[in-house]
């Protein structure tokens, strides 16, 4: 397919789940991208600027997304003191 430029793009572009590494594929219908938005220093939305975590169908049959996107968030510096693993 072809886009308003004329350059050749696919329809699907795959994702990795944020949590596993994981490839997601077209038909893990569980799956979801979460967009977070972008604030600036005085903490207002930046205006279309979003900050994207894709989670597996697998990881959210788990019951993990939540924890895994806590600890994604903190990793990505979007939240702070939220997320520490304690080994059993």
């Amino acid at each position: 397919m072809e886009n308003e430029h004329g350059e050749l793009v696919d329809l699907y572009v795959p994702r990795k789940c944020a949590a596993t590494g994981r490839l997601m594929e077209a038909k893990d219908h569980a799956s979801v991208q979460i967009a977070v938005a972008d604030v600036d220093e005085n903490g207002k939305m930046i205006p279309g600027s979003t900050t994207n975590i894709p989670i597996s169908g697998a990881v959210r049959h788990q019951a993990e997304s939540d924890d895994s996107i806590n600890r994604i968030a903190q990793q990505m510096g979007l939240m702070k003191n939220v997320w520490s693993y304690q080994q059993k």
